[in-house]
């Protein structure tokens, strides 16, 4: 038997006909999507009816996508967020979905970190102005005299965390979950609860699941808890921050900043206000970039795949 598989993961797409042979030997007609960031409910639905498996993204994959999808045995999602799959609606159907979990955690904590360094220490603002012949030194502060909370201590949570502990921070950590004790031993990060973290944190970093409990888990009320020279870092997903409370903040200076490598809507849209604040690095959904673990990724989505169609 031939089995058809729709490839629409972005990054995996550049590389198929490195990939082509392992169809081939592996019976799989693979048919590449014309696909940018994602493919939508309504991209789907007309086609999903031909396929036995599916190699994703950040696809809508939503229930009436799954109603069409006659053949569907098996999703694999390059990456490790599934919150764009209606996996309830997949199980309901006998379809598996798949994923790599700690996929991207390394260069995920290299952002953060990377966010924090920028606004710690202003090199982005201070470059900028050095360009424009201004010569001013713009007050920054040192990592060791930080308090940096981190929201959701999963995986890249834990990466984030292991790179603050280096500098010196006092890390805080929330999450809904225990946290393993050795962990906490080992790093000497302090678990609190949400309200402290954000009363007390001068920086915040996103590394939370998004799921129904995250949703808009920072909106306007959380933004009046932190400080007023606070920062806020997002390289989890987007829709975890209620991006208008976000810039009603910013402009209301409830918080000094932000680092987002996420949005809500995404590309985000030309007119974003975001896109023209002077508190706010921009990055487009990138911390994920890594040689290395792409092609882990790649394989491990691809065997995922095989074991699915095979059951």
């Amino acid at each position: 038997m031939t089995w058809k598989v729709l490839v629409s993961a972005p990054y995996l797409v550049p590389f198929m006909d490195r990939f082509g042979p392992w169809f081939v030997e592996n019976g799989i007609e693979a048919v590449v999507a014309n696909v940018s960031e994602r493919l939508e409910e309504e991209d789907l639905l007309p086609i999903i009816g031909e396929y036995h498996g599916m190699v994703c993204g950040d696809d809508r994959v939503t229930e009436r996508v799954l109603q069409a999808a006659g053949k569907l045995k098996v999703i694999s999602k390059w990456g490790t967020g599934i919150d764009s799959i209606d996996k309830a609606a997949a199980e309901r159907r006998g379809i598996r979905v798949c994923r790599t979990r700690d996929a991207f955690s390394q260069p995920v904590g290299d952002t953060q970190l990377g966010y924090i360094l920028a606004f710690a220490r202003r090199q982005p603002w201070m470059d900028k102005m050095m360009k424009q012949g201004v010569w001013e030194k713009i007050p920054g502060r040192a990592l060791n005299e930080s308090t940096v909370g981190v929201v959701g201590v999963g995986d890249s949570g834990k990466a984030t965390v292991r790179r603050l502990i280096g500098f010196g921070c006092r890390v805080l950590g929330t999450d809904i979950v225990d946290i393993d004790p050795a962990f906490l031993t080992e790093t000497g990060i302090e678990m609190t609860d949400f309200d402290t973290l954000l009363a007390e944190s001068d920086f915040v970093s996103v590394c939370c699941d998004l799921n129904p409990t995250s949703f808009h888990l920072f909106s306007d009320a959380q933004f009046k808890r932190m400080r007023h020279n606070a920062v806020i870092v997002n390289a989890a997903r987007g829709p975890i921050i209620d991006e208008k409370a976000l810039v009603r903040a910013l402009q209301n200076g409830e918080i000094a900043g932000a680092g987002l490598d996420v949005f809500e809507e995404e590309p985000l849209p030309f007119d974003s206000p975001l896109r023209v604040m002077d508190n706010v690095m921009l990055a487009p959904h990138n911390a994920n970039s890594s040689p290395k673990a792409w092609e882990r990724i790649h394989w491990s989505t691809l065997n995922q795949l095989l074991e699915g169609l095979k059951a």
